[in-house]
């Protein structure tokens, strides 16, 4: 990381830089002697008080005492990825979202309210993909208050580390007193490898629609109700997968919706005493080929951040980050 400028470490950061991806490097621990140099990249979404909040790729918010900076500067956004799919964060966020249609939305300006009687947070949470067109901190009461009429939690969605993501409003969620509960990665990678792979994939069994022991594997929520079976039914093109299991319930359980050059893959799921036999491939395998035969060539998951299993799997199919999203969840006093 350089910084310098004709030999000198400059400082050519400043408070009008808001909003911006920055490099800085600054020093930590008491006095000089004792100090070290740390860096810190990433969007730069406050600078009150003589102290710089940087929000980093995955959301981890950094506070600099700004007498500690020794260095910084503007820097360009993250280089677009080599390998895969191009994709902007409006339109992936979008594509996500639909393959979770809420059973209930509002929209207010640019964001949209779902509810879906609490199940899944991205059914259930403010999903701000442009302007309220209300105050940011009204928009938010506005938001607790629809989902107290509901008897749900208030949530936020609100995604870090890509081009048009959304450091800022995670700053002011934060000063707010909202807290983030779960963060995920959104990965992405190009589909036609995933359905090359060599794997037996004859005991995967695909439908348009999903049966009671389907759902036996699915979780551990007790009897599904309305909500759970309208969403996982929700999407422009939906296929799920099973491998038959010894007592009846599957042994594996995959989930694919195909919107577009877009098909995304969830609940994909394996017994615990069945897992690191090749099954889940083979079901991310058997949907990619049927999601190809509908034209789509781009795929995208969902993995929380830390899943360390699900990670390392989606590394080895050619997966990788694109942004992280975040929950936020209202702090009640």
């Amino acid at each position: 990381m350089e910084f310098t400028g004709g030999g000198r470490l400059e400082i050519r950061v400043t408070s009008a830089d808001v909003g911006k991806r920055v490099s800085v490097r600054y020093v930590t621990g008491s006095g000089e002697a004792g100090g070290m140099f740390t860096d810190a990249v990433g969007v730069l979404t406050s600078w009150d008080d003589r102290v710089l909040l940087i929000t980093r790729r995955t959301g981890e918010a950094v506070r600099i005492a700004e007498s500690s900076l020794v260095a910084g500067k503007v820097v360009p956004a993250a280089p677009a990825r080599r390998r895969g799919p191009s994709a902007t964060f409006p339109e992936l966020a979008r594509a996500t979202a639909r393959a979770w249609e809420p059973v209930e939305s509002e929209a207010l300006g640019g964001w949209v309210l779902r509810a879906s009687d609490g199940f899944t947070r991205r059914a259930n949470s403010v999903l701000p993909l442009g302007d309220p067109g209300l105050p940011v901190a009204e928009a938010l009461a506005y938001a607790r208050q629809w989902y107290a009429d509901r008897k749900l939690p208030a949530y936020v969605q609100a995604a870090t580390g890509a081009e048009g993501t959304q450091e800022l409003l995670c700053a002011e969620l934060d000063r707010l007193g909202w807290r983030r509960e779960v963060s995920a990665e959104v990965r992405i990678g190009a589909l036609a490898p995933i359905g090359d792979l060599d794997t037996d994939v004859s005991a995967v069994r695909l439908s348009r629609a999903f049966d009671e022991t389907w759902l036996r594997r699915y979780r551990s929520f007790g009897e599904p109700g309305p909500a759970v079976r309208a969403l996982l039914a929700s999407g422009p093109s939906v296929w799920f997968a099973s491998v038959a299991g010894p007592d009846g319930v599957p042994a594996a359980i995959g989930r694919c919706v195909v919107d577009g050059r877009w098909a995304g893959f969830m609940a994909v799921e394996v017994a615990p005493e069945l897992r690191r036999r090749g099954l889940a491939t083979s079901v991310m395998t058997a949907l990619a080929r049927r999601a190809l035969d509908e034209g789509a060539s781009a795929a995208w998951l969902q993995v929380e951040a830390d899943n360390d299993g699900a990670r390392a799997l989606y590394d080895g199919m050619g997966f990788a980050t694109h942004h992280h999203y975040h929950h936020y969840r209202w702090a009640e006093a």
